[in-house]
């Protein structure tokens, strides 16, 4: 039903089932595993999230036996808070947006004797890369990969298994359009920051990007779509409808990037593929959505 919809073929990868319900629990085991073999002085982990890195890290503590300290900023979903205490992380509520919060947890870190876990890692891209793997194997040759991009781990790791195989997919990253740090750091050659990412696509809430991550994009992502919240909307509902698999906000952003192509022109008799990175959605928001409303930040 999707690639009747989009009218070429369509693959999606559903990161959405993971025990977290999002692909950035891969990260997080790795990053935990590495610590627990090789650092196993560190007692536990401090970070900063909006919901999916901070499940991920209260997962992969518990696992390893250590410690979870996550932050969040002010009104922050509801949900992915309750999910995480769930996973048995202590929650900090600090600042207006993420990078506050971001800032925050790098000094609760040092106070509290615990690791800070920066949103971009080698080793957190090395886990969650493993489901570019898994997708590159199951879909055969694929012509294009539309990623969401938050702080960078999911794309960077499409773009290093895509490279490691010798492929020649393309690599595109999506971001709304009302977050666009990630598209003008691309454009610019350099890290561009913004003073707000008021989006209600909480997971590609970004207004400073990571300059590690800024340069392997640059090297290795076609392009950098950006996408209207309407849009963003428009596409859970169309993931939801047309797969029944329920997409949070940034889980249906390589869809709305698809599409946008798609209406474009750029896709015909393409082989395409979408990454539905996590399913973690509020009720009130998806309330709005299949309302056919816009969500509010």
């Amino acid at each position: 039903m999707l690639s009747d919809h989009v009218g070429t073929e369509v693959w999606v990868k559903h990161e959405n089932q993971t025990p977290t319900g999002a692909f950035k629990v891969r990260g997080g085991l790795v990053y935990a595993d590495r610590a627990r073999r090789e650092r196993p002085q560190v007692k536990g982990f401090v970070s900063a999230t909006r919901g999916n890195h901070g499940q991920s890290l209260a997962y992969a503590a518990r696992a390893a036996g250590v410690r979870a300290v996550i932050v969040v900023p002010e009104g922050n979903s509801p949900d992915k808070n309750a999910a995480m205490e769930g996973f048995g992380a202590e929650l900090v509520v600090h600042g207006r947006d993420f990078q506050e919060s971001r800032e925050h947890a790098m000094g609760l870190a040092e106070d509290l004797g615990l690791e800070a876990v920066p949103p971009f890692h080698p080793d957190l891209v090395a886990g969650v890369a493993t489901y570019a793997e898994e997708l590159f194997d199951a879909a055969g040759p694929l012509d294009t990969v539309y990623v969401p991009v938050g702080m960078g781990s999911g794309i960077c790791g499409v773009i290093g298994v895509r490279d490691l195989l010798g492929l020649d997919t393309e690599v595109v990253g999506v971001v709304a359009e009302r977050a666009p740090a990630t598209a003008l750091s691309f454009d610019a050659g350099e890290v561009v920051t913004t003073p707000e990412a008021a989006t209600f696509v909480d997971g590609v809430a970004c207004r400073a990007p990571v300059p590690e991550a800024v340069e392997v994009i640059r090297a290795g992502a076609a392009r950098i779509v950006q996408v209207s919240e309407d849009d963003a909307a428009e596409a859970m509902w169309v993931m939801l409808r047309t797969t029944h698999q329920l997409p949070e906000p940034a889980g249906a952003m390589g869809l709305a990037g698809l599409l946008a192509e798609r209406d474009r022109g750029q896709l015909q008799g393409q082989r395409v593929a979408t990454v539905l990175s996590g399913g973690n959605c509020d009720t009130e928001l998806l309330n709005d959505v299949l309302a056919g409303r816009t969500p509010t930040p």
